[in-house]
């Protein structure tokens, strides 16, 4: 019963403290900054190569800006051929043992 309480404590902290995003303007993005109230999206967009990130508000969110709610959302770049790759190997070697 304990445990409960602690993970709805949890909840409700992680819900008071705002949205967390990575923010950034040129290729390194490993700032994280907690959203002021006002903004309930992080964002992230390429324009002629240039990667911007930031806290933005829903109603800004028009392409190109690609927006999500979660923390940390905009952080990951798109998977590529590599990821496959070692699913599939991965799922050949389990297969095989």
């Amino acid at each position: 019963m304990h445990l409960c309480g602690v993970l709805v404590l949890l909840m409700t902290l992680s819900a008071a403290l705002g949205l967390r995003c990575y923010v950034c303007t040129g290729a390194k993005c490993n700032d994280i900054q907690t959203c002021p109230p006002v903004s309930d999206r992080c964002a992230s967009a390429e324009v002629e190569g240039n990667v911007t990130k930031s806290c933005l508000t829903n109603s800004l969110c028009i392409s190109p800006v690609s927006c999500c709610d979660k923390d940390l959302c905009n952080g990951a770049g798109p998977t590529g051929p590599g990821v496959m790759l070692l699913l599939l190997s991965s799922a050949l070697v389990t297969l095989f043992l």
